[in-house]
C-alpha cells in the first residue's frame, strides 16, 4: 500500500467515509428485496433446518421479503433445485457436499456442473461415529474384529464415503479387511441413518453431535455413545482426509452431553448460491446476517455459529470461493483482507477449471453417445481423462 500524508489520510478517510455511508444508504435505500426468498436445507430434523427457521422470520419481518424454508433431504436434489430448477435461492450445504458437487464424485456425476459461491457461514457441525449406549464397542479399533453392521446413508455422497471410504482407511484395513469386518446397512434418509443404531438395525452410524434426531436418541432407553477419532493417530488422520478432505480434526464442544470432550471431526456448512446471483442481494443479505446477529443468535444454538468471528475463522481455511455481494460486505467493514482476495481468486480459478473439465466431459461423450452415468464406466473414463492433473479442493491447515 502507498505512504500517503497524515493530513491527506484524514481528508481522504473522512470525504471517503462520507461517500461510503450516502452510496450504501443509497444503495440500501433503493434495493428491493425480492417477493419471495426461498432457502433450502437438509430434512426437518437437521439442525440446519431448524436453525434456519430460528432466524429467517426475523429477516422477513425486517426486510418484508417473504422467507420460505424447504426442507430437502436428498443433497443431490437440494443441488438440482439450487442450479438448475432454480426454485430455491440459496442451499445450506457442507464443505464437503459442495467439493462433491463441484468436482462431480458419485451421483453428482449425474447432474449439471455449475460454479457455486458461499454467501455465509452457517454453523460448524461436529461429527463422529455412534453406537448404542449398551454397545461392546468401546473404540474404533474395535470395528477390526468381529462382523459389525455399519450404516451407509445412501442419500449423501459423503456420509457414503465416510463410512465405506474415509473409516476403513483410518483404521488402516484394506478393502478385502473391510469386507471381512463391516457389513453396510442402506439407509435412505439422515434420520433413518442415525436411528439405526438405537433400533437395532445396525451397530455404528455416522452422525453429526447436533441434530435433533441425535438428542432423541440420547434419551432413548440405554442412550448412546460415540466412539473417539483419537487424534494422537496421526497417520490414521492422513488416512482419513485422503477421503474427507473438507473436514478438520476436532475435541466436540457442540451437540448433545455424550458427545461433548470426545474426539471427531468437524464439517462446516454454509449458505450458498449459485455464482450468478444477483450481488445487489447477496451483499444486502450478508450485511443483515452480520448487522442483526446479536437478534437472532440467541434463537437457536446453531444460530450462534453465525457470527462474524466464526465466518472470518472459516474463510482462513476455506478454499471455496466467496461471493462477491459477500466480498463487497466484507471490504467495506475491513474484514477481507489482500490474502483473503488471492486465496478468492485461486478458488474461483480452481472451481472453474473444475467445471470447465466436466462440461468438457460431458459434451464429449454426448458426441460419442456415451450415457453420463455414474454407473457407466465408459463415461467415468472420459471425465477422469477431463479431470485428471486437476487439485481436488482441501481445506487449509
Amino acid at each position: 500500500m502507498n505512504k500517503i500524508t497524515l493530513k491527506r489520510t484524514l481528508a481522504g478517510a473522512f470525504g471517503g467515509a462520507l461517500l461510503m455511508s450516502a452510496s450504501a444508504m443509497a444503495a440500501e435505500s433503493s434495493f428491493e428485496w425480492p417477493r419471495l426468498l426461498v432457502i433450502g436445507t437438509p430434512g426437518t430434523s437437521s439442525g440446519s433446518f431448524i436453525s434456519t427457521n430460528a432466524w429467517a422470520p426475523l429477516l422477513q419481518k425486517d426486510r418484508g421479503t417473504v422467507v420460505r424454508i424447504v426442507p430437502e433431504d436428498s443433497e443431490t436434489m437440494r443441488y438440482r433445485r439450487l442450479t438448475q430448477r432454480k426454485d430455491i435461492a440459496i442451499s445450506s450445504v457442507t464443505a464437503a457436499e459442495m467439493r462433491f458437487q463441484v468436482e462431480g464424485v458419485g451421483g453428482y456425476i449425474n447432474t449439471v456442473p455449475a460454479p457455486q459461491r458461499i454467501v455465509w457461514h452457517h454453523n460448524d457441525s461436529p461429527w463422529g461415529y455412534v453406537v448404542a449406549g449398551d454397545s461392546d464397542l468401546q473404540s474404533l479399533d474395535d470395528l477390526k474384529e468381529g462382523k459389525h453392521r455399519v450404516a451407509q446413508g445412501m442419500f449423501s455422497p459423503p456420509m457414503t464415503v465416510a463410512v465405506r471410504e474415509a473409516l476403513p482407511a483410518f483404521l488402516g484395513l484394506s478393502e478385502a479387511q473391510t469386507e471381512q469386518h463391516f457389513q453396510f446397512v442402506p439407509a435412505s434418509s439422515y434420520a433413518e441413518n442415525c436411528r439405526s443404531v438405537v433400533e437395532g438395525k445396525a451397530d455404528v452410524a455416522y452422525c453429526a453431535t447436533i441434530s435433533a434426531v441425535v438428542s432423541e436418541m440420547e434419551g432413548a432407553p440405554g442412550g448412546i455413545r460415540w466412539l473417539p477419532m483419537e487424534q494422537s493417530n496421526t497417520e490414521g488422520w492422513q488416512r482419513y482426509l485422503q477421503h474427507r478432505p473438507m473436514l478438520v480434526p476436532t475435541t466436540i464442544d457442540q451437540g448433545v452431553d455424550s458427545a461433548r470432550g470426545v474426539q471427531g471431526a468437524t464439517s462446516n456448512f454454509l449458505y450458498t448460491v449459485p455464482a450468478d446471483a444477483d450481488p445487489a442481494l447477496i451483499y444486502n443479505l450478508s450485511k443483515w446476517m452480520h448487522q442483526a446477529y446479536d437478534q437472532y443468535q440467541g434463537k437457536h444454538p446453531l444460530a450462534a455459529r453465525m457470527s462474524l468471528t466464526q465466518f472470518r475463522s472459516y474463510l482462513d481455511r476455506t478454499p471455496l470461493p466467496v461471493h462477491e455481494g459477500t466480498v463487497k460486505y466484507l471490504r467495506e467493514i475491513g474484514e477481507w483482507s489482500e490474502q483473503d482476495e488471492q486465496n478468492n481468486q485461486q478458488a474461483m480459478e480452481k472451481m472453474d477449471r473444475w467445471i470447465a473439465a466436466r462440461r468438457a466431459a460431458v459434451e464429449e461423450a454426448r458426441e460419442a453417445g456415451v450415457k453420463v452415468d455414474f454407473q457407466n464406466p465408459a463415461f467415468l473414463e472420459i471425465q477422469d481423462k477431463h479431470t485428471d492433473g486437476l487439485d481436488g479442493f482441501r481445506s487449509r491447515i
